[in-house]
């Protein structure tokens, strides 16, 4: 117990030292007293501009996007006791993305920005909702990912179809753009739009420990000692599916967070599938602020997008998680 207090208490002072040069680093440099100044600055100071609404916006959101992957993907991996199942197997962020495509393409979302967050979590609560009526009528974890890839196979092709369709270059480049995900020009409207959704999501997850670890012995095991499994696989999937949609509708697809990081703390922590939830939520947001704090390193040509960070960090990482669970999946 006293080495996984110790190992939140390190990850909690590393998100935070992280966070801090996250509001240092940027096109504008700036040093403590002007962080500092920008806190307490008149609203209208340029830096105080720069702090509060462009930057504390985009570090917050980050972490709780960061934060909601990972605690999603240790739950599914528990839930589905299967290393390789993360947020994309139940299909939620393609469907988010569709919905994001069709506000971009039906030009709505010129009318109003915020409609590409609503019209990504109706996509998200759509995939939940088929999902909630399996859980209801079938226990088979097996139907459970069959039915994911089934909603995300159809979500992806639908993105491939609405770009198709898409008359404008530059419609099409902000579909691409959007889906290679980004934290940048987040606001305070964009935190606070997916906020509630995250925190739902995360309520739902966050007491299913227990059950987690009695699932981790068998089903059989799990029920005689009172767990209730359907209710535990619903809460997950609904929680994850929410609280990932919301994510997704705020920043854009972002890959392979929610696969590695629950591997990253099992290494590190504890290989308990309920007690690696909450490490893995402040290793999630620790991981993804990082990765966003690479892509302000100046390059020449476009801007380094955050989905394309995680997945050249995630795919080598993903590899190596089959390499090394080869045997089990046999």
């Amino acid at each position: 117990m006293n080495k996984y207090i110790t190992s939140n208490l390190l990850l909690i002072i590393a998100l935070i030292l992280t966070a801090i040069a996250s509001l240092m680093i940027g096109r504008t440099p700036l040093d403590v007293s002007e962080i500092l100044y920008g806190f307490v600055g008149p609203a209208n100071d340029p830096i105080s501009i720069i702090v509060i609404e462009l930057r504390l916006p985009r570090i917050l959101l980050g972490i709780l996007i960061g934060a909601t992957l990972g605690i999603s993907g240790a739950a599914l991996q528990g839930v589905l006791r299967n290393p390789l199942a993360d947020p994309g197997v139940i299909g939620v962020t393609a469907s988010a993305s569709l919905g994001a495509v069709i506000a971009i393409h039906s030009g709505l979302a010129i009318m109003w920005p915020l409609f590409i967050p609503l019209f990504a979590m109706a996509g998200a609560l759509i995939a939940t909702a088929i999902l909630l009526f399996v859980s209801v009528r079938e226990s088979s974890v097996l139907m459970l990912i069959l039915v994911g890839i089934g909603i995300s196979s159809l979500a992806i092709a639908g993105v491939s179809l609405v770009m198709n369709m898409a008359e404008s270059p530059m419609s099409v480049r902000d579909m691409v753009m959007w889906m290679l995900g980004s934290l940048e020009n987040r606001t305070s409207t964009d935190l606070l739009l997916a906020l509630p959704f995250i925190l739902f999501g995360w309520i739902m997850m966050i007491n299913v420990g227990q059950g987690l670890n009695a699932l981790s012995v068998g089903e059989d095991t799990a029920q005689s000692m009172g767990i209730n499994i359907s209710m535990l696989k619903l809460r997950v999937v609904i929680g994850s599916a929410i609280s990932v949609g919301a994510a997704v509708a705020a920043c854009g697809s972002i890959g392979f967070i929610g696969l590695v990081v629950p591997h990253m703390v099992r290494g590190l922590i504890t290989n308990e599938p309920g007690g690696i939830l909450i490490p893995s939520a402040l290793m999630g947001g620790l991981l993804l602020t990082l990765a966003d704090l690479m892509t302000r390193i100046p390059m020449p040509g476009a801007t380094l997008q955050l989905g394309v960070v995680t997945s050249l960090i995630g795919a080598p990482a993903f590899l190596y998680i089959v390499y090394k669970t080869r045997n089990n999946m046999r």
